[in-house]
C-alpha cells in the first residue's frame, strides 16, 4: 500500500471497512469503545497524523450517557476537569453541565474532529499475533442490515477504551425470586415520577445511589438507602469553591495524610456526626482510599439534608429479600414497592482481550498504566475519571506517532529502492 496523507489514509481505511472481505487490514490504530476515552484518543491521534478507527458495540457514541443514566445527572466535577483534549466546553455551559449538555458536547467533539465510529460492531475477541506482530480483532455486527456478519480487523496497534462501566454489576440477592415487587438496576432508572408515594429501597451508597434517593424524595416517593459499609461524604463545594479543585490544590502543597485530615474536618463541620444518621466514615482518609482502591468519595448535592430531615431513611446491609420487601442484618424487615440496585458497573475487558492478563486486574482495570507493550494501549481504565483519560490519550497519541512515522519512513525507503 503506498503512503497517503492522514486524511487519505483515514478515508481509504473507512471505505475498505465495508468491503465484503472478512479480514480487514487497517493502517493505524484500532480503538475499542466510542465513549469519552475513545473519542479523546481518536482526536489526539488525528492531531498527530495517525489514522484510527473506533469499533463501538452500541448504536451511538457515549452509550452509557445516552441510554443508561438518569435524567437529573450532572457532572460531579467542574467542567474544566471533564473536558476532552483539544476542545473545551462552550463558555455558556454551567460549571456542572447536565446529562444532555455533556452528550451534546461529546457529539460536537466527534463532529469537530470528523470522528466516525463503526457502530453496532461488537468485539468478540482481540489477541496479539506474535508471528506477524499484529493485533487481530474479531467482531460481529449487530445492526439490522449487517446482523450476524463477522469480521476480523488487523492492525499494528490496539487501544482499549471500552471503559470501567461497560457492563452492569448486579449482586446475587438471596430471596429475589420470592420478592413480588419490581427490581431494576440503576441503568434503567430515569426519574422518580413513577414512584410517587411508593416505598423504594435503593441498594448502594455511591454517588448514583445517593442521587437516585434524592431524586425519589423530590418526586414524593418514600426512599430508603442501604449503606452497607463506611463511606466518605464530602460537599460538592466548600466555601463556594468546588471540592475537587480544593483537593487538587491540597495535593500539590500538602502530604496525602494531611490533605485527608483537612477534608474530613471540613466534612464534619458541614454535616456534623453523620454516624448518628447511619453513615459511618471510614478510618482511612478519602484520598488514600481513592489511591489504593479506586473508590471515590460521595460528592453530596443535597442527599444528606434529606437524610437529616427524615425524607430519606438509611438502612444497614440487606440480608435477603422476602415476598413483600427486605430483611436487614439487624434482624428487622421492611415492606417495599420497588428496589433499585445502584450497584455500579464493571469493565468487560477480561471477556474479550486475550493473553493480556498481566496488564489487567481480574476486574479488568489496567495495571500497566496507559501502555502495555506490543502495540497495546489503555485509556479510561485506571480509575482516574475523564480528566485522567484525557491525559492518557495525549500520551498514547504521542507514543504511537513516533512508531507510525518510523514505519512510514521505512516503507518509503523500501518503496524508493524497489522503484529504481
Amino acid at each position: 500500500m503506498p503512503p497517503f496523507s492522514s486524511e487519505q489514509r483515514s478515508k481509504e481505511s473507512h471505505d475498505y471497512i465495508f468491503e465484503k472481505s472478512p479480514i480487514l487490514w487497517f493502517d493505524g490504530a484500532i480503538i475499542v469503545g466510542a465513549g469519552p476515552s475513545g473519542l479523546a484518543t481518536a482526536a489526539c491521534l488525528k492531531e498527530q497524523g495517525v489514522p484510527s478507527i473506533i469499533l463501538e458495540k452500541a448504536d451511538c457514541i457515549a452509550s452509557l450517557w445516552q441510554h443508561r443514566t438518569y435524567d437529573r445527572l450532572h457532572l460531579h466535577l467542574p467542567k474544566h476537569f471533564c473536558e476532552l483534549p483539544l476542545l473545551p466546553f462552550p463558555r455558556s455551559f454551567p460549571t456542572y453541565p447536565n446529562r444532555r449538555q455533556f452528550i451534546q458536547y461529546l457529539q460536537d467533539y466527534a463532529d469537530h474532529f470528523h470522528i466516525h465510529p463503526v457502530y453496532s460492531e461488537n468485539v468478540l475477541s482481540a489477541s496479539y499475533d506474535t508471528q506477524c506482530k499484529i493485533w487481530r480483532v474479531q467482531s460481529v455486527n449487530t445492526s439490522k442490515g449487517l446482523s450476524g456478519q463477522k469480521r476480523e480487523y488487523v492492525a499494528r496497534w490496539i487501544i482499549v477504551a471500552s471503559g470501567e462501566n461497560a457492563d452492569v454489576s448486579i449482586p446475587n440477592l438471596p430471596g429475589i425470586q420470592a420478592y413480588r415487587g419490581s427490581v431494576i438496576h440503576s441503568s434503567k432508572y430515569k426519574n422518580g415520577s413513577e414512584y410517587a408515594r411508593k416505598k423504594v429501597l435503593v441498594v448502594g451508597s455511591g454517588n448514583s445511589g445517593m442521587e437516585i434517593a434524592l431524586d425519589l424524595a423530590n418526586h414524593q416517593a418514600k426512599p430508603s438507602l442501604v449503606v452497607r459499609s463506611p463511606v466518605h461524604v464530602l460537599p460538592r463545594e466548600m466555601f463556594g469553591v468546588p471540592t475537587f479543585a480544593i483537593i487538587m490544590t491540597l495535593l500539590k502543597t500538602l502530604p496525602l495524610w494531611l490533605a485527608d485530615r483537612l477534608l474530613v474536618l471540613s466534612a464534619f463541620l458541614t454535616y456534623g456526626d453523620t454516624a448518628k444518621y447511619g453513615i459511618k466514615r471510614p478510618s482511612t482518609g478519602p484520598l488514600e482510599i481513592k489511591q489504593t482502591t479506586g473508590r471515590t468519595p460521595v460528592l453530596d448535592v443535597g442527599t444528606v439534608s434529606k437524610i437529616k430531615s427524615g425524607q430519606i431513611r438509611v438502612m444497614p446491609a440487606m440480608e435477603c429479600l422476602i415476598s413483600s420487601g427486605a430483611t436487614f442484618i439487624d434482624g428487622h424487615s421492611e415492606e417495599y414497592d420497588a428496589i433499585i440496585l445502584a450497584t455500579g458497573y464493571r469493565s468487560n475487558v477480561p471477556s474479550w482481550l486475550k493473553g493480556e492478563e498481566r496488564n489487567f486486574s481480574a476486574e479488568g482495570i489496567s495495571t500497566c498504566g496507559w501502555k502495555g507493550g506490543r502495540g497495546l494501549y489503555v485509556v479510561g481504565l485506571s480509575r482516574r475519571g475523564i480528566f485522567g483519560a484525557g491525559l492518557d490519550a495525549k500520551h498514547i497519541a504521542e507514543d504511537i506517532r513516533e512508531a507510525y512515522l518510523s514505519e512510514q519512513q521505512a516503507y518509503l525507503k523500501r518503496f524508493r529502492v524497489s522503484s529504481r
